[in-house]
């Protein structure tokens, strides 16, 4: 705890704001930011240009992964924005915020939700991505997030009141929600979260069904999936599956190490981010193989390894995911980060939002290269975007989404004055489903300058099967 917390603590007035007064005071801000501003955009006669700055990225990632990066992002306009978090935020960043700031996700689309596991193993719905994630403002978050629903829905094959129907849902779910947040005691509001029972009641009766197949699919995600799946047996022993150049073994690093040596020392480093107790419990288990495995898209070209350790047998398998942490794309236009190290911001992000889902969450640094550690599956699961499929219930998916960013935003936040100015009426939902529309329309604006820098060879694409 740092000094000024402590003293906040210690010396905090009988009289704090109530939450009446700070929803009064959140509403107060609508004076000098009217709701209705956030729809607005327009494209800034200095803005940089979008391809410039994916190269500006791709000079310090491994350069014989950026090809495969622009060829994720090649593949659909809603890809390209999943990749593109640095330029929608140095888009979005210089417009009109309220300076309510909440511990944002920075890269809030809508195929960063999914279920997981908590300590407790029961399944929750949330955010799963906080690489990005820093102190900044709210509306950076949900502008993402709708704007991110209005490409799906143009990538599904939903037409203009698909789309916005579906930018609608995530607002006003969103408001909503909130307004219930802003009345949780702290410590109520500390453990909420959505969990199945929840889930499954706020979605209409029709989407059960498909909801639980996907549920149940997700508790089958375990690490004797990942050993069935991913591993095979080589000279009598089990070993990760190389599928190149998605996932390779390697044996030195970058310096030359040794890369068991490496990681070792880098193991170290990490353990002493976690509790005693549970690096007690990882003590127990020895490393059997490790492999650089390709992930995501925005994170392409970042390094990651799969690390794969054996228990008291075979069947005793756990698969943890040391991956690189850079500065978030929201440090230009935020205050800079408190955490030395950015895998502690990611992991403290992801702590704050959702409590302590992973036991094995922490972080460390070794050959300069700052990470953080999670296990690789753990009763995850996400939804399946297939362009094309407008049977897709985008709307009620958003609704989720929406719900999921109000709790994150409540959880690190003031929600009585974020409440307080998003308000009861819908004019923040109509505000913000007109610059989805227009941030989409600029989304795909870009893929086409992205096609043509792949086609005048100004970028590499990989070529074969890197999806």
């Amino acid at each position: 705890m740092t000094r000024n917390l402590a003293d906040q603590i210690l010396h905090a007035e009988a009289n704090r704001p109530s939450v009446k007064q700070r929803m009064a005071e959140g509403k107060a801000l609508r004076q000098t930011i009217p709701r209705d501003v956030h729809g607005d955009y327009a494209v800034p006669a200095d803005r940089q240009d979008p391809i410039k700055i994916l190269e500006t990225q791709a000079e310090t990632r491994l350069p014989f992964l950026v090809p495969v990066r622009y060829a994720r992002m090649l593949a659909s306009p809603f890809a390209y924005l999943r990749g593109a978090a640095a330029t929608m935020i140095s888009d979005i960043a210089p417009a009109p915020t309220t300076g309510l700031e909440v511990t944002a996700c920075g890269d809030m689309h809508v195929a960063n939700f999914g279920v997981f596991a908590s300590a407790e193993r029961n399944l929750v719905f949330g955010i799963n991505d906080f690489d990005e994630g820093h102190r900044g403002a709210w509306e950076w978050d949900l502008k993402r997030l709708v704007a991110s629903a209005v490409v799906a829905g143009r990538f599904l094959g939903g037409n203009e009141r698909y789309c916005n129907e579906a930018a609608r849902a995530a607002v006003k779910t969103y408001r909503k929600a909130l307004r219930e947040y802003a009345h949780m005691g702290y410590m109520e509001l500390w453990y909420a979260n959505i969990n199945e029972k929840a889930l499954l009641e706020a979605l209409p009766a029709k989407n059960r069904k498909q909801a639980a197949k996907t549920l149940s699919k997700a508790r089958q995600r375990t690490h004797l999936q990942v050993l069935d799946k991913m591993t095979d047996l080589v000279d009598n022993q089990q070993r990760i599956v190389e599928i190149r150049p998605l996932i390779v073994r390697e044996t030195k690093t970058a310096l030359g190490t040794p890369l068991v040596d490496a990681l070792r020392l880098s193991l170290q480093d990490y353990m002493a981010s976690l509790s005693v107790e549970r690096q007690f419990l990882l003590s127990r288990y020895h490393i059997v193989d490790i492999a650089r495995k390709v992930v995501g898209v925005g994170s392409v070209g970042t390094r990651c390894w799969m690390i794969y350790l054996q228990g008291r047998d075979s069947k005793d398998p756990l698969f943890l995911q040391l991956k690189e942490a850079r500065l978030s794309v929201l440090e230009p236009y935020a205050a800079p980060t408190v955490f030395e190290n950015q895998g502690q911001r990611v992991v403290t992000c992801q702590r704050q939002i959702q409590g302590a889902p992973d036991i094995f969450l922490g972080w460390g640094e070794w050959e300069g290269i700052q990470f953080y550690v999670r296990q690789l599956r753990d009763m995850k699961g996400s939804a399946e975007f297939k362009q094309g499929d407008s049977n897709f219930d985008l709307s009620n998916y958003c609704k989720l989404c929406g719900w999921a960013l109000a709790l994150a935003h409540a959880k690190s936040g003031d929600p009585a004055r974020l409440a307080g100015y998003v308000g009861k009426s819908e004019e923040l939902d109509e505000a913000l489903v007109r610059f989805g529309n227009a941030y989409a329309d600029q989304t795909e604006r870009d893929y086409e300058l992205l096609q043509a820098a792949a086609a005048q060879g100004r970028i590499p694409v990989a070529e074969g099967d890197v999806l």
